[in-house]
């Protein structure tokens, strides 16, 4: 057997626009785990949970205009407390010591000049500032915050020269301060390079590279409501939301959010029904935790083409090798092959667990396992499964339905052959799914069967041990759609041929 192997303008609007999340059903903010809500300060002090608002954007503008009307405040004034904000906040998470050299991307609106004002300030905090500002404008107050930052001596570079070579080569911190909540459509040069650079920088990034990229208030050239929609697949390590988080805060998956903008008058918050969290003492900002357990109404964004036949292979192992070369070049899915298989017992509880995928063809998907373990004593009872692979950052997904049988001993030994030795000792080590007394019992039993096999070269597979396969009667691929209206395309075999490449009826399902 040959297989493919794997190494609104009123009070009421506001609030219908601008909600509490518990309200409206909007999720908590979203990063690594999904939530936030227990809100902490920049010192050491602590605050109980709190949820917090989020802010669309006519209503972010209208917000604004109120704070510069009739409640007195003008630009340059929220626009240096916005800037000290964001100086604050980055200096708390990335110290000159180990992320010394900044370079400051400013775009042409308030953004740009919540940047300029946030360069200024991290030079006088003691970090190494470059500036990149590629369309300058003629209103006076930029022209002042660039004679600010010229009597500083800090240096402006061209864009040209940022765009040679990688970030990471250039900085420590990139603040990208290009677009806010104002911007719509798609950004266009050079700010479009700007941030696919970012991206990649991102992308490209090492264990031990000292580099984050901040984002002011919204990550440049994300929609301001709905995120990422355009697939830049620009996702900063830390964004700091200026008032109150936009609605796109919600897909932040970085690893530092902070709220900035100590100047939100009561009659703003209660115009807006805003909820905002506590600045203790002198703080500028203030950092959300990652501790909230509400995770009931978080929700994902997708923006991918349609599945039509043109795109669908006849064979749906054809179609899932294709699937599967993109995942395994996607730098953001670490174990391609990583599925999660389910099994049933004979009292019908049913049960799953993540396995690795190491090898499939026409006849079936292949992993290797203890067969003495809860899974394989499932298998052994009832050879109906289920597999799934999900690829999160791709937004696509395919589920199999089958049954279950072991390989030969042939393939079972070719396999284990090929295995790392600390694989194999570690693999004979272990009685899986069997209750040990603590993980010290398990070192020692590796470290007896090291010892014992010491003298050996070759270490034989044990009968217990070896390769399963699932032979599909179903395999469904899934995409992730706007709206909801995700696209899912099965193939089902049809049993009136034996042929295994050319069983298959092909079918578009609901989502």
């Amino acid at each position: 057997m040959v297989f493919r192997l794997l190494r609104a303008s009123s009070f009421q609007l506001y609030r219908a626009i601008i909600t509490r999340p518990h309200q409206r059903g909007y999720p908590q903010h979203r990063f690594l785990s999904k939530t936030i809500g227990k809100v902490s300060p920049v010192s050491s002090m602590s605050f109980s949970s709190e949820t917090i608002s989020y802010l669309a954007q006519v209503p972010a503008q209208k917000l604004d205009e109120d704070l510069m009307g009739p409640l007195g405040f003008s630009v340059d004034q929220l626009m240096e407390l916005a800037g000290l904000s964001c100086a604050c906040a980055t200096h708390e998470e990335y110290n000159t010591a180990t992320h010394g050299r900044v370079l400051v991307l400013v775009g042409p609106g308030n953004n740009g000049g919540d940047s300029l004002v946030a360069a200024r300030h991290l030079h006088h905090f003691g970090y190494h500032v470059q500036v990149c500002y590629p369309k300058r404008t003629d209103k006076e107050l930029y022209r002042n915050l660039v004679i600010q930052l010229e009597s500083l001596r800090i240096p402006f570079v061209d864009v040209e020269t940022v765009l040679e070579a990688s970030l990471i080569s250039q900085a420590n911190i990139v603040l990208d301060g290009l677009f806010g909540f104002s911007f719509k459509g798609s950004p266009r040069a050079p700010f479009d390079g700007l941030i696919s650079s970012m991206a990649r920088a991102v992308a490209a990034r090492r264990d031990g590279d000292n580099f984050a990229v901040v984002s002011i208030d919204v990550p440049s050239g994300w929609n301001v409501e709905e995120g990422d929609v355009s697939g830049l697949n620009m996702q900063p390590d830390m964004l700091i939301s200026l008032t109150a988080p936009k609605m796109c805060a919600k897909e932040f998956r970085g690893a530092h959010h902070y709220v900035g903008g100590r100047f939100v008058p009561p009659e703003i918050v209660e115009k807006y029904g805003l909820v905002l969290p506590k600045y203790p003492g002198s703080s500028m900002c203030v950092k959300l935790d990652n501790v909230s357990r509400d995770v009931s109404n978080i929700r994902k964004t997708y923006a991918t083409e349609a599945l039509t036949d043109i795109h669908m292979h006849e064979n749906p192992m054809d179609q899932f090798a294709e699937w599967f070369e993109l995942a395994k070049h996607c730098k953001n899915v670490e174990e391609p092959n990583a599925m999660a298989v389910a099994s049933v017992n004979s009292d019908a509880q049913p049960s799953v667990r993540v396995v690795l995928l190491r090898g499939f063809s026409d006849h079936g998907f292949v992993f290797y396992t203890n067969y003495e373990s809860r899974k394989g004593k499932d298998f052994e009872g009832n050879p109906k499964v289920a597999a799934t692979f999900y690829w999160e950052p791709l937004g696509m997904s395919v589920r199999v339905e089958g049954k279950i049988q072991k390989l030969s001993a042939a393939d079972s030994d070719a396999y284990w052959a090929s295995r790392p030795r600390e694989h194999q000792i570690g693999a004979l080590s272990s009685a899986q799914s069997s209750i040990i007394e603590s993980s010290e019992q398990l070192l020692k039993s590796y470290e007896s069967v090291k010892d014992e096999y010491s003298s050996q070269d070759v270490i034989p597979r044990p009968s217990w041990w070896g390769g399963y396969i699932i032979q599909p009667h179903s395999i469904e691929f899934w995409k992730g759609r706007a709206s909801r209206l995700h696209d899912r395309v099965i193939y089902t075999a049809d049993s009136k041929t034996a042929d295994p490449a050319k069983h298959w009826v092909r079918s578009h399902l609901s989502p």
